[in-house]
Parts: structure tokens; sequence; C-alpha cells
């Protein structure tokens, strides 16, 4: 009997996919104790009583079936709704809105749908880990853009416009920006439209922290004149409601777009899941105050984690959106990796490479400020290790 060569069954384009760079040190952690870890992006909020509620409530009551393909009318009529009171935005609940399970299978399904073997795919970075990967299973191209320091992290036209081709099919955009906590206000959302309008150029908008900027407004590219039929918006329940562990999204976009996003969703998840979408409708209906008090919470760590760093030495950009600072370590003499394994080791706090969300990264680090301010208080203690890492 023939023994099975894994080696031959196993796709190269699988097998050569890197794992993700935040994973690797998860993986590290796993096996440590007495570690203050600044590492995930979670709030650590516990999901709000009376939509935990509205979930148990839907399961007393023997709500456990399937739902509609697309998620219940009720949870898309209210996501109609909030787009439109939040964000200026007009979507048809029964034909443009799509309930997923979190909104990172809302950006596979865009990008499965939207992109063929050979399409180029820009990409600003640094970003989440999965725009990269997900493009490449497609076949499609991905086209890292490099955005700077200098520039607060956006994507200016001048970026985009050298990175275009005849073989351009989708930007992503994801502000507020992770790892970063950039943001684009509309002045600069409005430069990179300008440059789309003339273009055969999708947008897949991650807007998966929306709710989460200080000081002001965000606002979707797909608001901006003659943009909403050229964006796909994608979101969730994560970030905004303390939800992560309720794994629910959506995507918002033209009908065209998804009725054919709906049969990728329909063979590969049937449909999201149902408890996770009763508790969403209590969350849009009445949550706006429990979202406010969650983000003047997270601004006020902002403030503390930021001003705390620059306190023992380590400058950084100042974040204005997501719950993330990413501060410059370039000045040590290490690479960004060896900064997090040593900080790790010798002073028991774990954070994340900036290599971890594309090769730009090298010289920063993602510091989550999601944690309580008792744990970043505890982290920021170590005041010698400025002077301790650069004198070895």
């Amino acid at each position: 009997m023939a023994h099975l060569d894994y080696d031959r069954i196993l796709p190269r384009s699988v097998v050569d996919m890197p794992s993700s760079g935040i994973r690797k040190f998860f993986d590290i952690l796993d096996s440590m104790t007495d570690v203050t870890a600044l590492t995930v992006g979670q709030p650590d909020f516990v999901t709000p009583w009376k939509i935990r509620e509205a979930g148990i409530e839907s399961l007393e009551r023997g709500k456990t079936y399937y739902t509609s393909n697309a998620g219940t009318l009720e949870l898309r009529r209210e996501i109609s709704n909030y787009m439109n009171r939040r964000f200026d935005l007009t979507y048809d609940p029964a034909k443009e809105v799509v309930v997923t399970v979190g909104g990172s299978e809302a950006i596979d399904v865009a990008m499965r749908t939207l992109l063929q073997p050979g399409d180029e795919v820009i990409i600003p970075t640094p970003c989440f880990v999965c725009y990269e990967p997900l493009c490449k299973m497609t076949g499609a191209v991905p086209v890292i853009v490099e955005t700077r320091n200098e520039d607060k992290f956006k994507l200016t036209p001048e970026l985009l416009e050298s990175a275009i081709t005849e073989k351009t099919k989708m930007l992503v955009l994801a502000y507020p920006n992770n790892p970063t906590g950039a943001i684009m206000d509309a002045e600069d959302l409005e430069k990179i439209a300008k440059i789309l309008r003339e273009k055969q150029i999708i947008v897949l908008s991650d807007e998966i922290y929306a709710e989460l900027t200080y000081g002001r407004r965000h606002v979707s590219m797909a608001s901006l004149p003659d943009m909403w039929e050229r964006t796909v918006v994608v979101s969730g329940f994560s970030k905004a409601y303390a939800m992560t562990g309720w794994r629910l999204g959506y995507l918002c976009a033209p009908a065209p777009l998804t009725e054919q996003m709906l049969k990728i969703h329909q063979y590969c998840i049937m449909s999201s899941p149902t408890t996770s979408q009763f508790a969403a409708i209590e969350a849009l209906r009445n949550g706006d105050e429990v979202v406010r008090m969650m983000v003047d919470e997270y601004n006020r760590r902002r403030r503390y984690i930021y001003n705390g760093l620059k306190g023992i030495g380590i400058e950084s950009f100042e974040p204005e959106g997501a719950f993330y600072v990413y501060p410059n370590v370039g000045g040590f003499g290490m690479s960004c990796e060896e900064f997090c394994e040593r900080l790790l080791y010798e002073e028991r706090v774990a954070i994340v490479p900036g290599t971890a969300f594309g090769e730009c990264g090298e010289g920063f680090v993602r510091v989550s400020y999601s944690y309580s301010k008792k744990h970043l208080l505890e982290a920021i203690q170590y005041r010698s290790m400025d002077s301790k890492l650069k004198n070895t």
C-alpha cells in the first residue's frame, strides 16, 4: 500500500503561505506565566448584559434554526438603519446587506467574488494580516503600498497613483487602521476618490473600527459623491460592542455585487449564527450609550499609553482611531522582533512586532490599549527598559 504523500497533496499556495506573525507571539505566551500581554485586539469589556440577554432569550424561546442565507431581515433592517444614522449611507436591507461570520468572512467573500487570477489589489501597509493571503488565494496579485509615519500612515494620492496599473481591480482601504491607529478624514478620502472616479476599481473598505475614533466622527468612503457604487463596506460587532466571540459581521454593497457575494456565502457558511443575530439586533437598537462609554474609556487609555511611552523615551505617532498605538523602536539597535522577544523574556511584557503587519513595520511595534488601565499601568512600569536595551 502506497503511503499518501502530503507534499504532493497539499497545494503550494497554502504551504508557502506564512503563518500570522501575531500568532507566533500568542504561541509563545501559551507556555509562559506572569506575563502582562498587550497583544490582542480584543475589548476587555464583557458583552453588555442587554445584548447577552437578547441572545439568551432567543435560545430559551427555541430560536435555534437556520436563518435566511443573508441573515434575518430584521437584523438587516437594523444594519441598514444604523449605517444611515451613523454614516449617512443608504442600503436596501432586502438586497444590499449580507450578514457574515465576522468581518473576516465578509472580506473573504468580497475578494472571492470580485477577484480573478491576475487581477491586482492595492493593499496599503501596515495593515491587518488577512488581506494579502486572502487576495493570493483568489489568484490575484497583491500590490503593497507602504504608508509612512510622516504622512500619519494615511494613503496619499501620490502613493495610490504610483500603484495603479491597467490590471488594478481593487483597493483595500482599512481606516481606522490596525495596527497604527491612523484615520482618514473626508478631505483625505476625497483626494483618493478623485482618482478612483476615473477608474474601474472597486474599494473594499474595512470599517470594523468605525465607532472607535477620538475627537472626530468616522467618514465612510461610500458616503462621498459617486463612491457608493464603487465601494464594498465591511464591518461587524466585535470591536464596538465587545462581541468578538459572537463572530458576527456584515457587508454592504450595491445589489449587483451582493447578489453574487451571497452565492459564495451560502455555499460556504449557509447562514451566520442565529443566536448572535438576535443579540446584534439589540446591540444596534439600544447599544449607542454603552458604545460611547467604552469609547470614552479607550480614549483615556489611549492618552495614558501614548504619554506613558513618551515618558520612558519611546516616540510614537499619536493614534486617532482603533485601540492601538504604534511606537517607533528603531533606535534600540535591534529588529522589532528581537525587541519584542527581549521585552517578553526580560520584562514579561508582550507586544507585537510591526513586521507582523507588513515589511514596512520594521522598526515599529503594536501595543493594544484594549486592556484595563491597571493592565496598562503594569506594562508601562518598566521604566529602566529604555536604558537597559540600549546599553546591551
